[in-house]
Order: structure tokens, then C-alpha cells, then sequence
């Protein structure tokens, strides 16, 4: 095996939402949760490209090799690349941030999925977010080992998720996103080709770096730096992996009403910020609005909702 073709959902399904007093304007969403039970959503569509072709050099190398990749012990990009690269064959190592003796039934998947995993403090964490190559003074040898970044946020994954735009019904006038990373706001920007307003709801504090972010992936990519996007930096509720009790309370009614699965690092402060823009008319009635459900629920498996 040698393509990430975990998927038989595609092309996932866009659910409205019916006409009642928690939107105030016709939401869509975009069920990319329902791709994979584990590589769901965004990190399906990011991993793809990426694994694939390091995929193709392991059919050419006498070593087998290893993903590298980054993340927190709840991370869903971490559970994802581990579960991906042992289906195709490929050996993976997680940089955790944390001490050894930290633990999560997301890394007791991830070490039962074959991945290693090496802790790195804060510091070292800091250092692998803002510099390219700082993972190989973390590793004995480095020689057949493929890197990816934080939540798989490389040009290639813009590919993945450009994709997704041709699966749409209709072009919305809003085509709304968690953002992390950035990388799946550049990619839909990418595949939209500027059409719509998409609109990137930061999970995160001290967010506005990702607007560079963003144009540095569309340029790798080979794509115009599309500007026709918002960035909304004021419902990330502390942090990210930070809950407030408000947003507590509007995750557990959004499941009740609407039957859909959310979790509070990415889905819920989504939905959040349409809820609080719909109501307070920052949104127009007039618009359609498709929001991405982006899947990994690992935030739903810690005690954030609890």
C-alpha cells in the first residue's frame, strides 16, 4: 500500500441546520468528520499528499522510513499520523510536548499504532515551531526520517484541502473554519480561488501570526496569497486548549440539539463564534454560511467537557 486512501465517506455530506433559535442566519456544515473514524476531517485531507509521496520513496529505499511529526498528548494531528503511517507501512515518532510519565489514551493509541514517543520541554517545543531543522538536533539519526510540522501544516497539505471545494453544492457567501495552524484556512482559500469570504475563527491566543502563516503556505504552494478572508482572534476562551463554562454549556446543547458530535479545542469555538456573530448581526441574514466541521474528537476524550 502506498496511498493514504483510508476514506470510502468521500464526498462527505453537508447537513443544514434546521430553522431554529441557535443560528439566525442558514448553516451548513461540512461533515468532514464522517471521512475517517480516526484520520477524520482536516487531518485526512492534510496527511494525504505528504504520506503519500513519502509512501512512494519507501518503495525505492532500502531502509524503512520514519514520519516525524509534533504535537501536545492530546493532539489529534499526533493520533492521526500515527494510525496513517502504520497503514502505509511507514514507521512514525511523535515530539511530545511534556516529561516522561505524562500520559493520554491518545498516545496509549498512538504507541499501540507503532509510534514512537520522544518528550521535549517547553523550550524545545518553542524552538521546533519557529525553526525549519530544529527536530534533527532532537534525533541520533536523521537519515531516512520525513518531517512534518504541527499539525501536518505544510504546502502539500494545501492540496488535500482544496479538494474538499469541489464537493460543496453551492459556493456560500461565509465558508467558515477553526484555525490552528492555518493551513487548512490557506488550503480552502486555495481550492475557493476567491470566491466566498472565508472566515477563520482562531482556537488560539496571540493568534495574528497566522495571517503570515497563511500567505507563506498559499505562496509554497504555488498558489495567489488569496486575501478574501477574515480572522476572528476573539473566541479562543483563554487559550487554546482553554474552556470557559460558557462554552461548556453551548457545546453540550449544540449535541443535544443537533445530533453532532463537537469538541471544545476546535468545533466548539467554531460553532461558538457563528452562534455569537449570527445573533448579534454581525452576520447577515441574507447569508449562507458553510462551516467546516474539521473531525478529531480528542479533545472530547480528555476532561475539557467534563
Amino acid at each position: 500500500m502506498n496511498r493514504l486512501d483510508l476514506s470510502m465517506a468521500l464526498p462527505t455530506p453537508c447537513q443544514k441546520l434546521p430553522d431554529e433559535d441557535l443560528f439566525g442566519v442558514p448553516l451548513w456544515i461540512k461533515r468532514d468528520d464522517l471521512v475517517h473514524p480516526i484520520v477524520s476531517g482536516n487531518k485526512y485531507r492534510k496527511l494525504k499528499y505528504p504520506l503519500t509521496a513519502i509512501a512512494k520513496q519507501a518503495l525505492q529505499s532500502e531502509r524503512k522510513p520514519t514520519v516525524i511529526t509534533m504535537g501536545g498528548i492530546w493532539s489529534n494531528h499526533v493520533h492521526a499520523t500515527a494510525f496513517a503511517a502504520a497503514e502505509l507501512g511507514l514507521q512514525s515518532r511523535a515530539l511530545i510536548r511534556g516529561h516522561v510519565g505524562m500520559g493520554s489514551t491518545m498516545l496509549d493509541d498512538c504507541v499501540a499504532h507503532g509510534m514512537q514517543i520522544q518528550f521535549v520541554d517547553r523550550v524545545r517545543y518553542r524552538h521546533l515551531r519557529a525553526q525549519e531543522n530544529y527536530w534533527r538536533t532532537l534525533i541520533e539519526d536523521d537519515r531516512n526520517h520525513f518531517w512534518l510540522p504541527e499539525g501536518g501544516s505544510t504546502p502539500e497539505a494545501l492540496l488535500g484541502v482544496a479538494e474538499l471545494i469541489d464537493e460543496l453544492p453551492f459556493i456560500p457567501d461565509v465558508m467558515a473554519v477553526a484555525c490552528g495552524t492555518g493551513a487548512t484556512l490557506a488550503g480552502l482559500l486555495a481550492g475557493l480561488n476567491g470566491r466566498s469570504m472565508v472566515m477563520g475563527i482562531a482556537v488560539l491566543d496571540n493568534a495574528d501570526s497566522l495571517r503570515a502563516e497563511v500567505s507563506t503556505l498559499l505562496i509554497k504552494a504555488g498558489f495567489p496569497d488569496h486575501q478574501n478572508y477574515q480572522l476572528l482572534t476573539e473566541f479562543q476562551h483563554g487559550g487554546y486548549a482553554k474552556v470557559t463554562p460558557a462554552l461548556r454549556d453551548f457545546c453540550d446543547d449544540f449535541m443535544d440539539r443537533y445530533q453532532t458530535p463537537i469538541e471544545p479545542v476546535y468545533t466548539g469555538k467554531l460553532f461558538f463564534a457563528l452562534h455569537h456573530l449570527s445573533q448579534s448581526g454581525l452576520i447577515g441574514r441574507d447569508k449562507t454560511v458553510m462551516a467546516l466541521h474539521t473531525g478529531g474528537m480528542q479533545g472530547a476524550r480528555s476532561n475539557l467537557l467534563r
